[in-house]
């Protein structure tokens, strides 16, 4: 089992509060990546970056064949302003870590750190790669760097994330077994009319009335179309049409997100909606324009890699720290990882209430009692030791 003494605490820590301080926006992480390039040269880490996108892969070869662990850290911050006091708070105006991602980076850096100084290099058969990975907050960077084929040369075997959990407290740790995150997919409906005098609706094609139909048909997909037991979210965030109360406007737009655990439940929905688009344009003669945007699929982690990971948790914070977590509507872009290989991603609590460190993922107040660092190190890196029989 690892030790930390002092110094890397500090070092550990030093690290986060400095990316902290200097957070950038997705797919703008360019201070970022030339900051991780560094300090893995500092410790003579192999590692790789790209022409056309942030983010980077560092490469730990072992003295003998065999296979490759992965570990994905993601680097981006987002378009929220802090509003914490605290001497780290950011530098950078409407600019925050405010999902902890400066703490995925550092950990996966502290593991790194810690890889190099007990010399595992010359003790594994086989290879370790640090992905760090751009863009999650749009959830298009991991399809991005997957396609800089961060997984081959050498194939990755098996890919294992980490993520700040404000709903745990520090030293505590969550494990989806298998359904994790949601698939997070969005649509945008046109609905084009005819326009009138609202004392004369008869002489329209009340768009505003279509786009209602349209929100009461969509509950009749997860009440009558979906079983029971699947976890199913079609949720309309949007509802734009005309200017004054007395005028039916020509056109109205509706804007919304669909939430699944399951792929086969995905394309039932995309079949629905386009059905009951039909449906509405046939009754009400309005042309209705559907755009769905497959943006990311369902985060299922793999019961071996997902199991193999709650006992190494257990390993160091006991086994009433860990537990395994239910599955989330919200939507992580690991999910593009856990399509290509086995999968999983562990949730570090880093709540502190004692220290009012309790504000959720993306609060402008949002911070971690920093002793989730360590562990998180230990963690990982004790997922190495084990894994390689070290």
């Amino acid at each position: 089992m690892l030790h930390i003494d002092p110094e890397f605490s500090e070092w550990i820590s030093k690290v986060r509060r400095d990316f902290h301080m200097h957070p950038e926006l997705s797919t703008q992480e360019y201070w970022t990546t030339k900051k991780i390039f560094s300090i893995l040269h500092e410790w003579g880490i192999e590692a790789k970056t790209f022409t056309d996108t942030t983010g980077l892969v560092a490469l730990v070869k072992g003295n003998r064949p065999g296979p490759t662990l992965a570990f994905r850290a993601d680097v981006d911050a987002l378009p929220i302003e802090e509003l914490n006091t605290v001497p780290y708070s950011s530098r950078n105006k409407k600019m925050m870590h405010a999902c902890g991602h400066d703490a995925n980076t550092a950990i996966m850096l502290g593991v790194a750190r810690a890889v190099v100084e007990n010399n595992l290099q010359n003790q594994i058969r086989g290879n370790i790669k640090f992905i760090f990975q751009p863009a999650e907050e749009k959830t298009n960077g991991a399809e991005s760097i997957i396609a800089q084929g961060v997984l081959e040369n050498p194939t990755v075997d098996w890919v294992i994330a980490g993520h700040m959990a404000p709903d745990l407290d520090v030293g505590q740790i969550g494990i989806f077994k298998k359904y994790g995150y949601a698939s997070a997919d969005r649509f945008i409906l046109t609905i084009s009319g005819k326009g009138g005098h609202a004392g004369r609706p008869h002489e329209t094609i009340d768009p505003i009335l279509c786009g209602s139909q349209f929100i009461t048909g969509i509950q009749t997909i997860i009440s009558r179309n979906v079983d029971p037991v699947e976890p199913v979210v079609i949720s309309v965030g949007k509802f734009h049409a005309g200017d004054v109360g007395n005028v039916i406007p020509e056109k109205a737009i509706l804007e919304g997100t669909i939430r699944t655990h399951s792929d086969d439940v995905r394309k039932v929905v995309f079949t629905r909606l386009e059905s009951i688009i039909e449906g509405i344009q046939q009754q009400f003669g309005a042309k209705c324009d559907l755009d769905i945007i497959d943006e990311t699929p369902p985060c299922n982690c793999d019961r071996k890699v997902s199991e193999f990971m709650f006992n190494r948790s257990t390993d160091i914070v006991g086994k009433k720290n860990v537990k395994w977590l239910p599955p989330t509507m919200g939507s992580e872009d690991f999910a593009f990882f856990a399509k290509k290989r086995p999968a999983t991603i562990i949730r570090l609590g880093c709540r502190n209430k004692e220290k009012n460190i309790n504000s959720p993922l993306h609060s402008p107040y949002f911070d971690i009692d920093e002793s989730v660092l360590d562990i998180g190190v230990k963690v990982f890196y004790q997922a190495i030791s084990s894994y390689y029989n070290i």
